[in-house]
């Protein structure tokens, strides 16, 4: 057959997107057109430079790729298969189908070979950005690890880079000088709706070149050897770099060159035609023996023959057995020996939930040497100033204070990067308002179960004179109805105490901490036990006729009520729920406990939205409309969250 005498590298090419054709013709869903013209990028990529072992997919020495572009999943699982993970012909078979390893867009932890959840095209970026800020603190923390050391590959096309969030990443990958990553961008001319001139006319070299990158140009996306080089040349670079591959969409197809085979499957004519043009006459879902030859040859060539990572890890371990142990620790987020001495506060003081986070926050930074992170600008206010901590640069990767900038959705997008790099206990630090700016990235990180954290102040219209834009209403929903995203809304300092140590025990799945900028009472009743389970009453008779649960600053507010009431006769308890998600994991026998008064006979208090409170309570008060500009006490007045009226109107709900 005329296969037989053509380079191995072109056989490789063709049968990855003769694959990918069957692959998005069998399940009659998915995106062929890049995925097409990109199939030589990822021949060079993993058969002459990716440093992974297809046996040992999490590997922690092993080179990163992210498909920023998740949507051409079919390249990337037709280049698993055919690289030997675990991804067989009938994984192929099973594209986009109900419980598949091969899902429309790559999942992490749900496929072998897949780094990172892709596929809200640009946070594929971020998170490769995150990645190489890990690996660069790893090399810098553990310098005895001689053998430790990666670079960061991802593959992103227009689409990636016209969203926001690719340009905060690019932006703070160039200012670090992230000089093992490498990004590279399939300029193939079209987008979903249509050629990419419609949408995307600037000049990207220059742009990256703005932002400190370095640019290498490939002019044919077909060129393989070509591609290798450019990839050669981009590792020895200082800076990032951009590779930019100038291919056609949909190569191949009679429709080649345009946006139609960006999101449709070329059909079994088509399909036809364009193998006929690679010169792959195997039948469908067919791979030849040589292609599994020149990849699995190419990694034992290249990596296994001259990588043992346990002989690494043992040298690792004999030259410095205690800095060994702290890399083990970070790996597998073994936190349990590293105690933090938290701050004691007495009961009655007053302090800003911020305040007292942020000499948790310090306590914890002291005691566990794997917390990376900072804010958006704002540590000031947020309180994630460490006292002694060094910024993280590249001059001094060792330093642990992220100075993120104003790039909220980047800094959440680079703590999935850090986390899925592993090692480290990544945060961030904002406004709880601007939670919305990072809100997609907080839902990966919740998709991909991330143990990340963050620090959102301001948490109510006490931020006062800043006004209604400034002034969080609805994000305590939102975050909420996140599926596996913890929100904690601790009511005091010895809250916050107790959430802190959540934080540190965590393995699984994003916790942000909702705090206050106005000074609360250090309360007698609040309890570590009751915030472990995410709510407990906290005050009020043992069997209360009616029950005010409330969270944050609210609780001590409603604790007030209750005893005013109660002096006057009334028969009230208060449950304080910091924690909605750890409170419904608790069993029905606790929570009935704890929500021991009849659904009607119980009054929630929060001052947000009071969307979702029907749930735990009949009567909600709450604010369902936008703040206002004003000192902090006129505001809460004018809303009706002053003690006095809170006491009005529970007292009629009381007496209806």
């Amino acid at each position: 057959m005329a296969n037989k005498a053509r380079p191995i590298e072109d056989l490789s090419v063709a049968a990855i997107r003769s694959l990918v054709i069957d692959i998005t013709n069998k399940a009659k869903s998915g995106h062929p057109g890049m995925a097409l013209d990109a199939a030589p990028t990822m021949v060079a990529l993993f058969h002459d430079h990716l440093k992974v072992n297809p046996a040992d997919p999490t590997w922690d020495n092993r080179d990163r790729f992210v498909l920023s572009a998740g949507h051409v999943s079919a390249l990337l699982y037709a280049t698993l298969h055919v690289c030997g993970y675990g991804i067989s012909m009938e994984d192929l078979h099973q594209f986009r189908q109900l419980g598949s390893k091969t899902p429309g867009h790559p999942e992490y932890r749900w496929t072998p070979g897949i780094d990172a959840t892709s596929g809200p095209l640009g946070q594929g970026i971020a998170q490769a950005v995150g990645m190489a800020m890990a690996e660069r603190a790893t090399c810098a923390q553990y310098p005895s690890y001689k053998g430790y050391g990666h670079y960061t590959y991802c593959l992103c096309g227009d689409g990636c880079l016209q969203e926001g969030v690719a340009q905060e990443a690019i932006s703070l990958a160039g200012r670090l000088h992230l000089g093992k990553l490498i990004l590279f961008y399939d300029a193939n001319g079209a987008t979903l709706d249509g050629p990419t001139s419609d949408s995307l006319t600037e000049n990207v070299e220059l742009r990256f070149l703005a932002c400190e990158w370095n640019v290498i140009k490939v002019g044919d996306g077909n060129d393989i050897k070509a591609i290798s080089k450019a990839i050669a040349k981009a590792k020895k670079s200082l800076d990032p770099t951009l590779i930019i591959l100038q291919s056609t969409i949909g190569f191949g197809s009679k429709n080649q060159g345009s946006h139609k085979t960006h999101g449709s499957p070329l059909g079994e004519e088509d399909g036809a035609y364009a193998k006929a043009s690679y010169g792959y006459d195997y039948p469908p879902f067919t791979v030849p023996q040589e292609v599994y030859d020149y990849f699995k040859q190419g990694f034992q060539n290249r990596v296994l023959s001259q990588v043992d990572p346990r002989a690494e890890l043992d040298a690792f371990k004999a030259a410095a057995p205690e800095e060994y142990q702290r890399y083990c620790d970070g790996l597998s987020h073994n936190f349990g020996p590293y105690v933090p001495s938290y701050p004691e506060f007495d009961v009655g003081e007053s302090i800003a939930t911020r305040s007292s986070s942020g000499k948790c926050l310090a306590a914890l930074h002291d005691a566990l040497p794997f917390t990376l992170g900072g804010a958006a600008d704002v540590a000031g206010s947020v309180m994630t100033n460490i006292p002694g901590e060094s910024a993280f640069t590249y001059d001094n990767p060792t330093g642990r204070d992220i100075r993120y900038g104003i790039r909220e959705f980047a800094m959440a997008g680079v703590n999935n990067g850090i986390a899925l790099h592993g090692g480290f206990l990544p945060y961030g630090g904002s406004f709880f308002v601007f939670a919305d700016y990072m809100k997609p990235a907080l839902r990966m990180a919740a998709l991909e179960k991330l143990p990340v954290f963050y620090i959102l102040t301001h948490d109510s219209i006490a931020v006062g004179e800043d006004g209604p834009t400034h002034q969080p209403i609805e994000q305590l929903a939102m975050l909420r109805s996140i599926p596996g995203f913890e929100v904690i809304r601790p009511a005091d300092a010895k809250e916050v105490v107790a959430s802190y140590e959540l934080i540190r025990n965590n393995t699984e799945g994003p916790i942000a901490l909702v705090l206050t900028r106005q000074g609360v009472p250090t309360l007698e009743e609040t309890s570590a036990e009751g915030v472990g389970k995410g709510g407990y009453r906290l005050y009020g008779p043992a069997k209360p006729k009616w029950l005010i649960v409330a969270t944050g600053s609210e609780v001590s507010l409603a604790i007030k009520i209750a005893a005013k009431l109660n002096e006057k006769g009334s028969s009230i308890g208060v449950v304080s729920l910091p924690s909605w998600s750890r409170f419904e994991a608790q069993s029905d026998a606790y929570k009935d406990s704890v929500l021991c008064t009849p659904y009607e006979r119980r009054i929630s208090l929060e001052m947000g939205s009071t969307f979702g409170w029907a749930k735990y309570a009949k009567h909600n008060l709450g604010i369902d409309s936008f703040g206002a500009s004003a000192k902090a006490g006129d505001v809460i007045h004018a809303f009706g969250f002053d003690e006095d009226a809170v006491c009005a109107k529970i007292n009629s709900i009381l007496e209806a």
